[in-house]
């Protein structure tokens, strides 16, 4: 049941409700199922967030119901989101289609018109519906073609509309191909419209209605729409007529704007505006700006009417030229390209049609794109002599085979950027033959195939090539990859013939599972990267399309997965995506996660998948990557520093990402604490005691122990010395061709100075230890007398203040909103709970630096403290290790190597105030009062809170197995004036320690 209550949760702000079976009957029609058992799955749902009411069904009995009630009494409720699609337009066919404001240019197909198609109206008049060939198959092939959205229209004098309408709808409904894209019901008549509506699944658009009839008639229409959930596209119509010139345009738009949404209570989300692209190239010179007016109304519309999308019937642009589709083709490029940078969302066009904007001709673009702007009073005529001159029949541009006369790479790329496959095989071919340049069919893939396809993909993304053209592209390396594919098969049976292995070793490299996921069918990417794979000698377990996360998970079980591999091409993938990786960190799974397909990106998979899972996951690029991320994953001695590398660099693109984003949404105190981390203190183990309470100090600490604590990789960073992957850490460092050298001489130095340090005392370590009792409240940890009973009446000694992330993350994420008080009891749960206080110093670098100084060696000044620091650190995880194993003795068994300690492979956390999950300083204060730490150690603190010796740490410790770091991030005004009068500071002072995570101007 899980996968369903968590896509429902996701999918409403509504509550949610899940009362089960006791399992699945017997032969006898019984139920087996035990109270315990169907408690401990409820349980497991409401510990999760899922669900708001849990009860039982079929099978339950009294018994289930005690059992289950028992185990959720201290659950806390789901907390539906505000609001799961904001800025979103939802549509629907047999597959949802979320278009948001990151959504690439939508393709609304044209060719089901009868108005519009010749052959569709023929089809149509004479009722041939459904047979192959005929009106169906030009729906399929609009969708094949790259058409997202279906547009129908069956506007014709002859035609018995509302029936014509319904009679195809519900063709269109039986045809699952097809049906899985919206429609968009297309008529002037508002009956056909409604006759659509009544047969249309999922969510359509209705296209469209007009303040031409008045208000009244135009609210009456607009209550239809919405009565049958459609979104609704509004044409510039008013009393006075079609809108003209961009001020009307934007008038009639914004009047129609505010009497959707405050008289018939419309979502923003569902208007699409028609600014009415209008024909130009005329001769008439009043329809000379008519392209340019629409493109200035976009703009302004999309700068004004927040949420409303903007569409176009691309063709009327053209119609001055109409039999000249090449000249047609051209200028609807050329205007789409701008019209998009201006906010045009969607357009109902020819998919498959389009003309890439830099593969148009640069004389005919020169000509369009005068003619669009009006820069050239004679454009029209230009453009005609053009056609006369280059266009042969008025219907195509006079192809040429001058590109063959390139190398065989340059015409590789030329024919899958422009879709030809005519030649594909004949130059893959001669690309094989080259037998000393491309020794391997694999090397055909990974070069000129790859490099056009790299081409196709950034002229995608540059708005300059659209869908329907990509999928030419894939074809065609489809069909050059197919060719490749016998012969990359017979090179691996003579590789495995060759080889020593022997039946009872694994001859490959690796077993990686590959599925496009469920409710996508695209798979020529995922099927690349399994040949290529596969050539490497990888064993590929390819699941197909539509997979389903249960069956993704089992199979990788089952096959015991190395790699598990997801793919996909549409918006609503990447949810899937970000499911599975939920999924498989609720399981306990550890295996490497590889994202790829044409949705996806390296910030999409940084910012929204990574964080939900703690091993590996990787965005893949393209298929030619995929050999190198994968040796790298499974390599023993490369995955580890690899992971890190990844992981650094996937949260600068994550703080890039958050820093680049005007508008942060912020969740209210109340709600953010409604939603934090919930622990089920109760059923949980009891937390350990420790050793002692109160504080045990650590004098003239042995120095030399710590040793083989230090995390040497900061060190480097001390003197910028940085090798390139994969050559970062410490010590492959010393193997990079750049720093390598360097670096060694620098460590020779560091070892020799360092233990002439420890050998001489000129370094000492000094430090202490405290436990205490401690409960939370809210926000806040309240700290107590030695072994005393804890009540909401009980004095605490001190309090340490907690700040609660703000900041919203993403909807379809139940992640909680954190603060450190989340990792430690209750006071009113009954369960008594302990915090910890550490802070270690190394004194004397300071003097010895000064001593070099005074001697002119700037150098050994410089490693003095350098060296210090390291010591320090390393001081703070040797004696959070002892603190785990001995002191506190919550993890008595632990056995980490320093490379897992640097990596926080353990449990529990040692927070420092000032640092990501406590950004206020002033925290240290109560921590200096509390353990007495200038008294007993000599570690004092400046009147900016920085401590001396400056190679000091000081912190926290939780020993919670669910504590961990994270950083609260920028909070509200809210947040800040709570936490002024917990703390009994003034709003000036808090905002002036925290004023790196303000969310706001506090100047203002």
């Amino acid at each position: 049941m899980r996968p369903f209550i968590e896509a429902i949760g996701k999918s409403t702000t509504a509550f949610v409700i899940c009362y089960p079976n006791a399992g699945l009957p017997n032969t006898f029609g019984g139920y087996d199922e035990t109270p315990q058992v169907t408690a401990s799955k409820l349980k497991e749902f409401a510990m999760d967030g899922l669900v708001n009411i849990v009860g039982g069904c079929c099978g339950t009995t009294p018994g289930h119901i005690r059992a289950i009630a028992e185990a959720v009494k201290h659950c806390q409720p789901r907390v539906p989101a505000a609001d799961i699609n904001q800025d979103n337009l939802l549509l629907s066919g047999l597959e949802p289609f979320r278009i948001g404001p990151y959504t690439n240019f939508v393709n609304i197909g044209e060719r089901c018109n009868v108005a519009g198609s010749r052959k569709f109206a023929k089809l149509i008049m004479a009722g041939n519906y459904e047979v192959k060939q005929e009106a169906l198959s030009i729906a399929k092939a609009q969708v094949e073609l790259g058409a997202q959205v279906l547009d129908i229209n069956m506007d014709e004098g002859m035609l018995e509309g509302p029936s014509a309408m319904a009679r195809f709808c519900n063709f269109v409904t039986s045809e699952p191909d097809i049906a899985r894209v919206p429609l968009c019901i297309d008529s002037s008549n508002f009956s056909v419209i409604e006759a659509g509506l009544k047969c249309c699944q999922g969510k359509c658009i209705v296209n469209s209605i007009s303040l031409k009839e008045g208000e009244e008639e135009f609210l009456l229409r607009a209550a239809t729409v919405q009565r049958y959930g459609a979104a609704v596209v509004v044409m510039a119509f008013d009393e006075e007529g079609q809108a003209t010139d961009t001020d009307r345009k934007v008038e009639i738009c914004t009047r129609a704007y505010r009497l959707l949404v405050s008289k018939v209570g419309f979502d923003p989300n569902d208007i699409i505006f028609d600014p009415n692209i209008l024909t130009i190239g005329t001769g008439m010179e009043e329809h000379s700006n008519y392209a340019i007016n629409f493109i200035r109304a976009t703009k302004v519309i999309k700068e004004t009417l927040p949420g409303a999308r903007v569409s176009g019937g691309l063709s009327n642009l053209s119609f001055s030229f109409r039999g000249m589709e090449a000249i047609r083709e051209a200028m609807h490029g050329a205007f789409l390209y701008h019209a998009i940078k201006d906010g045009m969302d969607m357009g109902i066009v020819n998919a498959g049609n389009l003309p890439v904007y830099d593969d148009i001709d640069k004389q005919l673009l020169l000509l369009c794109e005068n003619l669009i702007w009006n820069r050239d009073t004679d454009a029209t005529e230009k453009l005609l002599a053009y056609a006369q001159n280059i266009v042969k029949g008025g219907t195509k541009v006079v192809q040429t085979d001058e590109w063959r006369e390139g190398s065989v790479e340059e015409r590789l790329e030329y024919a899958l950027i422009k879709g030809i496959e005519k030649y594909v095989v004949d130059d893959v071919e001669e690309c094989r033959a080259q037998v000393d340049r491309y020794t391997r069919p694999l090397h055909i893939i990974e070069g000129p195939l790859m490099n056009g396809m790299k081409v196709v993909g950034d002229l995608f993304g540059a708005g300059k090539m659209f869908l329907p053209q990509v999928i030419k592209s894939a074809r065609v390396m489809k069909k050059a990859v197919g060719y490749l594919i016998p012969f990359m098969e017979k090179e691996r049976e003579e590789m495995m013939a060759l080889s020593a292995s022997t039946e009872e070793v694994d001859p490959y490299q690796g077993t990686i599972v590959l599925a496009t996921v469920k409710g996508d069918v695209h798979d020529i990417g995922k099927n690349i990267v399994g040949v290529v794979l596969g050539c490497n000698n990888y064993r590929v377990i390819d699941l197909g399309v539509m997979a389903p996360c249960d069956k993704i998970l089992k199979e990788a079980i089952k096959q015991k997965a190395d790699i598990i591999g997801l793919s996909g091409l549409i918006t609503p993938s990447l949810d899937e995506m970000i499911y599975v990786a939920k999924e498989m960190e609720r399981l306990g799974i550890t295996t490497p996660l590889l994202i790829g397909g044409a949705t996806t990106s390296k910030t999409h998979t940084a910012v929204k998948i990574a964080p939900r899972y703690t091993s590996p996951v990787v965005h893949v690029l393209d298929a030619s990557r995929s050999v190198v991320v994968c040796s790298q994953l499974l390599d023993e001695a490369m995955r580890e520093e690899y992971f890190e590398d990844l992981k650094e660099e996937y949260e600068e693109i994550r703080q890039e990402h958050y820093d680049s984003l005007k508008d942060r949404r912020y969740l209210s105190l109340t709600q953010a604490r409604e939603k934090a981390l919930h622990i089920d203190w109760c059923t949980l183990p009891r937390p350990v005691h420790p050793q002692f309470l109160g504080t045990r100090v650590f004098e003239w600490y042995d120095l030399s122990s710590l040793v083989d604590f230090i995390d040497w990789k900061p060190f480097f960073d001390v003197w910028q010395l940085r090798g390139k992957y994969p050559n970062r850490g410490y010590p492959k460092i010393f193997h990079d061709k750049t720093v390598g050298l360097e670096a060694q001489r620098v460590f020779d130095d560091a070892q020799l100075l360092l233990n002439q340090m420890i050998d001489s005392g000129s370094l000492k370590g000094r430090g202490l230890v405290g436990f205490w009792r401690a409960q939370s409240d809210a926000d806040d940890i309240n700290v107590y007398k030695d072994y005393v009973m804890v009540d909401r009446d009980t004095k605490p000694l001190a309090t340490f203040y907690g700040l609660r992330q703000q900041m919203e993350k993403d909807s379809s994420s139940s992640e909680p909103y954190l603060c450190v008080s989340d990792f430690v009891a209750p006071i009113d749960s009954g369960v008594p709970d302990y915090v910890g206080v550490f802070a270690v110093g190394v004194f004397g670098a300071e003097e010895l630096s000064q001593h070099f100084l005074a001697q002119g060696d700037d150098y050994s000044s410089i490693m003095v403290k350098a060296l210090a620091d390291r010591l320090a650190e390393a001081f703070a995880e040797e004696l959070h290790a002892r603190v785990r194993k001995e002191l506190w003795g919550y993890s008595s068994d632990e056995a980490l190597q320093a490379s897992d300690l640097h990596r926080v492979r353990y449990l529990g956390i040692r927070p420092a105030a000032g640092y990501p999950s406590q950004p206020d300083h002033t925290e240290k204060t109560t921590m200096w009062s509390l353990a007495g730490i200038k008294e007993k150690t000599g570690i004092c603190l400046t009147e900016s809170l920085a401590m001396t010796p400056a190679a000091s740490v000081s912190g926290l410790y939780f020993s919670n197995p669910q504590a961990s770091y994270f950083a609260v991030g920028k909070i509200t005004k809210e947040q800040v004036d709570d936490y002024s009068r917990r703390k009994e500071m003034s709003v000036e002072e808090v905002e002036k320690w925290l004023a790196p995570i303000l969310g706001y101007d506090s100047d203002a």
